[in-house]
């Protein structure tokens, strides 16, 4: 499998697409905010990354606007507001095979160019 979930208004994720060329080397590209992920993706996800808080985004304004950065979140918690808000979903995430690479971080995204070529 080859696939790219990502915002379409997301100037992180688009750089880093037009960067790695994914867009013109055979990936399903999904824009999370059109085509919502399903629950059997985040599965897929979250058996790949280890977690679904791996798969977080603490920097999600509804993060701050929710109030959650005073609540304990668990995995359930995590889950739940990914499926719920698009935004929580941590940025790009890209799936090669049985390799995973979520968000915009420098080693991240070096390891993605090196596995893409």
């Amino acid at each position: 499998m080859k696939k790219i979930y990502h915002l379409g208004n997301c100037t992180t994720s688009q750089a880093i697409i037009k960067d790695t060329g994914i867009d013109h080397k055979g990936f399903m590209m999904q824009d999370i905010k059109f085509e919502k992920i399903t629950p059997s993706q985040l599965e897929v996800m979250k058996q790949m990354a280890g977690s679904y808080e791996a798969l977080f985004s603490w920097r999600a304004m509804k993060y701050k606007e929710l109030g959650l950065k005073n609540e304990k979140l668990d995995e359930k918690d995590y889950r739940s507001l990914i499926l719920k808000e698009y935004a929580f979903l941590k940025r790009p995430v890209v799936i090669i095979g049985d390799k995973i690479f979520i968000g915009s971080e420098k080693k991240t995204i070096a390891a993605l160019k090196a596995t893409v070529k």
